[in-house]
């Protein structure tokens, strides 16, 4: 099943395990119901930023707590798929600096299966839903890969 916006934002909205899982990892914390009635691509819609809009940002910027939160469950949904593929749980942790540079690591054990330097996260977001759901399976698949090479470190 495939669906599209009303507009060209984002292109053809994707099936993709990783969007499902983001989908309900932002639904949980909804505790009041608020969002009950948007749509999954209203509910991801901030994460596509185009190369229109990502041209008018400023090179330097501070990222507000929004674009963190929006960050923070990304990799909470790698670090959920993770641990359904694997068993293991991958939780992450983060050092970003105010001006938007920083560390993410998803640690499963005592394994990093996930460590990417972040650069201009006041530009965090993706062009498309396929490239949002292309980024979030790439790292979920290269972590199950490190856990399947190194498991006894991911289930320790």
């Amino acid at each position: 099943m495939t669906m599209t916006l009303d507009a060209a934002r984002g292109g053809e909205m994707v099936e993709s395990p990783f969007l499902a899982q983001l989908v309900a990892v932002i639904r949980a914390e909804d505790s009041h119901g608020l969002w009950d009635d948007k749509t999954n691509s209203e509910i991801l819609a901030e994460f596509i930023v185009t190369a229109e809009e990502r041209r008018s940002m400023p090179i330097i910027g501070d990222p507000d707590p929004e674009l963190i939160w929006r960050m923070t469950k990304f990799y909470d949904a790698i670090g959920l798929l993770v641990e359904k593929r694997t068993g293991c749980m991958a939780s992450q942790m983060q050092k970003m600096h105010h001006e938007g540079f920083g560390r993410v690591v998803l640690i499963a054990g005592k394994l990093v299966v996930v460590s990417k330097h972040l650069r201009d996260v006041h530009r965090f977001g993706f062009e498309t839903w396929a490239k949002l759901a292309e980024a979030g399976e790439k790292l979920v698949e290269s972590a199950v890969a490190t856990i399947d090479e190194f498991p006894e470190a991911a289930r320790a």
